[in-house]
């Protein structure tokens, strides 16, 4: 596995981790299920955007205005 993929990865988990302290009711498999069926998801692994390069707490403030809003700004 390359570098830039455990990149992704860590921050899907660190994404469904955020998600889990925010609600607790949520399982992991729902939680995992919300980051991968996100536009921030798809952005995440767009190599153009480098996204795995920030840090899960900015990435995190993409996932949740889309879940308020249904869209990214």
């Amino acid at each position: 596995m390359s570098e830039k993929e455990l990149m992704k990865l860590d921050m899907l988990k660190s994404l469904a981790a955020l998600l889990l302290e925010q609600d607790d009711s949520l399982s992991m498999e729902n939680a995992l299920s919300i980051v991968f069926n996100s536009d921030t998801y798809q952005r995440l692994m767009n190599e153009k955007t480098q996204l795995y390069y920030q840090s899960p707490r900015y990435v995190f403030s993409f996932l949740e205005q889309e879940l308020k809003t249904g869209k990214i700004s």
